[in-house]
This record gives structure tokens, C-alpha cells and sequence, in this order.
């Protein structure tokens, strides 16, 4: 469990982060609700929204791969992938336009989320004794 613990330490210091952000923009700028459409504000409540909304899946998909298979080198390299897309993500989201951050952030999320869904799944699928056997 540690490896997912360290993912969630990290990601969880990233979460906090991207709020307070966002918190000392709107004191800054007195916005109280919404962006007030300020285009820094948009940014800033996306890239702390976006690491909220795609953070916790992977987690739980990191947790459940590190219980049905320990902290072997493939659950390690699936939280690295996870945390890296998380830390690269909201650094893309400084700039509206396409770029290498926000792109690789978004295809490391990705694959972290399909890697690990794949581990999952493979460990939860049941196996035939005497196929196993035979095979």
C-alpha cells in the first residue's frame, strides 16, 4: 500500500496547491463566485478542477492494482505515470493554446488509467483451475 500511498501524498499536496491558487486569485481580484470572467481565473479553476476530477479514479485503480499485486515495478510504473500527468497537466493550463505540458499530461492520465483498468480487470477475471493446469 505504500506506493499508493506516496502517489496520494503527492497528489494530494498538488490538489492543495492548484486550490489555493485559485483561492488567492479571487482575493486578489475580489471574484467571489465563478471566473468573473477573468481568463486567469478560467485556468486556474480548470486546472484544479480537471487534477479533482481524474485524481481520485486513479487511485482507487493504483490502490486495487497494489492489493491484487503488490508493489511490483508495473504498479509502480502506473502511479509514476499517473503523478506525472497530474503534475504536468495543470502546468499545460497556463496557456490556453495546445502544448507539450497539457498534451502529455492529459496522454499520461490516460494510459495510467488504462494500464492500471487492464491490471485490474486481468486480476479480477476469473481463472479455470484445470486450464491453468493444462496450459
Amino acid at each position: 500500500m505504500r506506493v499508493t500511498m506516496f502517489a496520494a501524498g503527492i497528489l494530494g499536496l498538488l490538489i492543495l496547491v492548484l486550490g489555493v491558487r485559485v483561492v488567492a486569485w479571487r482575493v486578489k481580484h475580489r471574484i467571489s463566485l465563478g471566473t468573473g470572467s477573468d481568463g486567469e481565473m478560467e485556468k486556474r479553476i480548470r486546472a484544479h478542477g480537471n487534477c479533482v476530477e481524474w485524481t481520485p479514479i486513479g487511485l482507487i485503480l493504483l490502490f486495487l492494482a497494489e492489493q491484487a499485486y503488490g508493489d511490483t515495478w508495473f504498479v509502480i510504473a502506473g502511479a509514476v505515470v499517473l503523478v506525472l500527468g497530474r503534475l504536468l497537466h495543470p502546468m499545460g493550463l497556463r496557456s490556453l493554446d495546445p502544448n507539450f505540458f497539457r498534451s502529455s499530461g492529459i496522454i499520461l492520465t490516460f494510459l495510467a488509467v488504462l494500464g492500471l483498468s487492464g491490471l485490474i480487470l486481468a486480476s479480477a477475471i476469473p481463472r479455470c483451475e484445470t486450464c491453468v493446469a493444462a496450459g
